[in-house]
């Protein structure tokens, strides 16, 4: 059975709808950083996301071809996740879609290595005449975080934010967003198939003690 991250991660994964303080281990991502309102159809934003799964689907079918990955094993795709940031910093401007500055990424497994990743963006070219050159490959280590599970359209999210922000001051911590830990959600559910009401997302933000 391959290896599925939501279910063998649940405390990363599927968190319960009050916030609560996790710490995140170091983990493995291909990533792809852009600008702008992701809703634009045939944008930079969307184009990220095709450029992600073309990869990480080549990475995991790897095993019916040729290249052989040092302890390899089958896994789920995971959820996609997405670090979002605006000019100035701060609070996250919902209004403002168009000023989003945007890291979207895919978690990899701990057997993946730089050079798996620069071989999988050659076959996507090579066999989706696709130009995988903007993605990247890194390990990030988020650390010290609070996180919830937010139910509803994206844009209702600030209600969940202000609750969580609640709780970290509650909870002796300070938000601790910067340049390098950034407001970050996971997508647990395709918009394409699931009504507004009923997506689920989790939304993490970095802390520190106050």
């Amino acid at each position: 059975m391959a290896f599925d991250f939501k279910k063998e991660y649940r405390d990363l994964y599927m968190p319960k709808s009050e916030p609560a303080v996790i710490t995140a281990p170091p983990m493995k991502f291909i990533l792809v950083r852009g600008h702008g309102d992701p809703n634009e159809e045939g944008g930079e934003y969307k184009k990220a996301l095709e450029t992600l799964y073309a990869l990480a689907y080549t990475i995991k079918m790897s095993k019916k071809g040729e290249r052989h990955i040092e302890g390899y094993f089958d896994f789920v795709v995971p959820p996609l996740e997405g670090f979002w940031s605006q000019k100035g910093g701060g609070v996250i401007d919902y209004a403002r879609k168009e000023d989003f500055f945007w890291i979207s990424a895919l978690r990899m497994p701990d057997f993946v290595e730089n050079e798996d990743f620069l071989w999988a963006v050659g076959e996507v070219k090579r066999k989706k005449k696709a130009d995988a050159g903007k993605a990247e490959f890194m390990t990030y280590e988020e650390g010290l975080c609070v996180q919830c599970m937010h139910t509803g359209p994206y844009d209702d999210e600030p209600g969940t934010v202000s609750r969580m922000n609640d709780f970290i001051l509650r909870e002796g911590y300070v938000t601790d967003i910067s340049n390098e830990r950034l407001h970050h959600e996971i997508y647990l559910s395709d918009p394409r198939r699931t009504p507004p009401e009923k997506l689920k997302t989790v939304i993490r933000h970095p802390i520190r003690k106050a």
